[in-house]
């Protein structure tokens, strides 16, 4: 079964046209001759930036897909065939109807603490402030340095990399290294990041300590599950590794019933044909409490029992 036209869905950030231009040149390299139009659709987390995920009137409909629901309202009537996301926005429990044809090779899974002064986690002056979005983020860094101040920060992502200058500076701002890499805010040698006329120091934090985002760094391309010519032609972009890594921190999060915005890190890595994943879940209702932390390993192909072992160890 093919296909003459796609239509592929996308946010309007930078991020995600450039995201969508990667999925554009992979789609036109395996299919030279399929026309691939795009259609720019705003969501409601884009509407309204004036807002934290805080102060969203349900809390649940952060979860639930702020950032992909209109993308989704799109698919289901045949606005677009295809949605392209950062896999990390995309709730674990996946709407009815809908299905990830395919995932794109990982990026970087990394957080970045991004700074004015060349600090580290470790050095930031006592009571530094700091901007996240990331409920996993905060609780990670308070987990890590108590004394350290919160400050929630909205907007995309060069907007978040200022805040570290102009009037009333935070002290530093973390940041996904994929999004920064994608952009080309980031040096090569992963230490400065450059934004209109400043040079910024970029600190890529380790994934052992520092856990990143359940699929963190990985772009997905949603379809309706129907839709078998859509879906075939986007199947032919999945990088298997990627998917099987994801699956398991995507699984386990949906096992604990977790959100996007849930404090819980997951790290992924493959080796010696074993997927490992180790796991750090913070208790929602008290994250002064300390994390409890898992660790375990099966085969490649067990993705999903992986995450329901580590599920059972909580």
């Amino acid at each position: 079964m093919s296909i003459e036209k796609i239509t592929l869905g996308t946010r309007g950030s930078e991020l995600a046209l450039t995201q969508t231009n990667m999925v554009t040149a992979e789609l036109q390299t395996a299919h030279p001759h399929l026309r691939i139009e795009r259609q720019i659709i705003q969501t409601s987390g884009d509407k309204r930036q004036d807002l934290r995920f805080s102060e969203f009137s349900d809390v649940a409909q952060v979860d639930k897909g702020i950032f992909i629901k209109e993308l989704e309202i799109a698919l289901e009537g045949g606005q677009i065939d295809a949605a392209v996301h950062s896999l990390k926005d995309v709730p674990s429990d996946l709407a009815a109807g809908f299905t990830i044809a395919a995932v794109l090779p990982r990026a970087a899974i990394e957080d970045v603490l991004v700074t004015a002064q060349p600090y580290t986690l470790e050095t930031l002056p006592q009571g530094a402030r700091v901007g996240t979005s990331s409920v996993r983020r905060a609780a990670q860094l308070k987990f890590l340095r108590p004394d350290i101040q919160i400050v929630e920060i909205r907007g995309n992502v060069p907007t978040r990399v200022k805040k570290v200058i102009g009037d009333e500076p935070l002290d530093a701002v973390l940041l996904a290294a994929a999004g920064l890499l994608r952009l080309g805010l980031l040096n090569a040698n992963l230490s400065r990041i450059h934004i209109d006329t400043h040079t910024l120091y970029g600190l890529v934090l380790d994934p052992v300590k520092f856990l990143p985002a359940a699929g963190q760094g990985a772009i997905a391309i949603e379809c309706r599950a129907g839709d078998e010519a859509s879906c075939q032609a986007i199947r032919a972009l999945n990088h298997a590794e990627t998917e099987s890594r994801v699956t398991a921190e995507r699984e386990f999060l949906k096992i604990l019933g977790a959100g996007c915005q849930t404090p819980v890190g997951a790290h992924t890595w493959i080796k010696d044909q074993q997927l490992h994943m180790a796991v750090r879940v913070f208790n929602e209702a008290d994250l002064s409490l300390p994390p409890v932390e898992r660790e375990a390993h099966r085969p490649v192909h067990e993705a999903k029992q992986l995450a329901a072992e580590l599920a059972a160890m909580l």
